[in-house]
């Protein structure tokens, strides 16, 4: 896996681009990277194992309101992370790491407000609040890739990673107390 830092993009990823995002402010690059994770229907996982991702068509403004009533809330947002990593290991990126992912919302990191402008997004497939927890597949995706990306933004340190709870507490919970963040920081 290599971050090529001029287009933003990892490859061998599949990039399904999303139009939620834009420029980081001026003089501002990734110093830290968030952890969420997202599953919809919350705990479906069968939809994206057929390939019709739910998670994908969201951060695509392509959400049908109508499919799921836990969809009527959320269908309008415009929100995108920069990758996003399913229960078998694969993963997506939605926007290239040099632009601004619309992720992490009203938070605070760092001691500073607007962490959109300083942070790279990865979303976990799962629910904060399943006892499965997350697979070693996930686990070894997301080494690799937070290592790819480490590699190539080295203002991230490996005390500058956190979860949405972190960042956003109260307001959100992801990835949960089924995260192994034990686990996850001793690989990377």
């Amino acid at each position: 896996m290599k971050l090529d830092k001029n287009s933003g993009l990892i490859d061998q990823v599949r990039f399904i681009p999303s139009p939620n995002h834009d420029e980081r402010d001026p003089g501002c690059i990734p110093e830290v990277i968030i952890i969420h994770c997202i599953s919809l229907p919350p705990g479906d996982y069968t939809k994206a194992d057929t390939g019709d991702d739910c998670v994908t068509r969201f951060f695509c403004n392509k959400l049908d309101a109508e499919e799921d009533d836990s969809f009527k809330e959320i269908a309008h947002l415009e929100v995108s992370a920069h990758f996003y990593i399913q229960r078998d290991g694969s993963l997506t990126q939605f926007v290239p790491t040099h632009l601004r992912a619309w992720h992490a919302g009203e938070s605070v990191c760092l001691g500073r407000p607007k962490v959109n402008n300083f942070s790279i997004g990865i979303e976990l497939q799962g629910l904060d609040t399943d006892p499965e927890g997350f697979t070693d597949e996930q686990y070894r995706t997301l080494t690799e890739l937070v290592t790819c990306i480490r590699n190539e933004y080295p203002e991230i340190l490996a005390t500058n990673i956190f979860g949405h709870h972190d960042i956003a507490p109260g307001r959100k919970t992801d990835p949960g107390a089924y995260f192994d963040w034990g686990r996850f920081l001793e690989a990377c």
